[in-house]
């Protein structure tokens, strides 16, 4: 970035440039969160996948519900 002499023009390019570095912060912190919540969903994903592995094994539902922290309701709609 050029630097100018005239005070006006200097602070309108500072402030450009303050704007480009909040605008990229924001992208960068948007991603974050949109990688934790995929990590998060994947984790339920996971989680139901084991509940129905049990469940085709025959495995009682209250026993599930224990080992895994899913409700008898939510398995059984798995």
């Amino acid at each position: 970035m050029r630097i100018s002499r005239d005070e006006v023009e200097r602070a309108r390019l500072m402030s450009e440039y303050k704007y480009e570095v909040d605008t990229q912060s924001k992208v960068v912190q948007a991603k974050r969160e949109g990688r934790k919540e995929g990590l998060l969903e994947g984790r339920k994903e996971g989680i139901r996948e084991i509940a129905r592995n049990l469940k085709a094994t025959g495995e009682p539902l209250e026993k599930i519900a224990a080992l895994i922290g899913l409700s008898r309701e939510v398995i059984e709609g798995l």
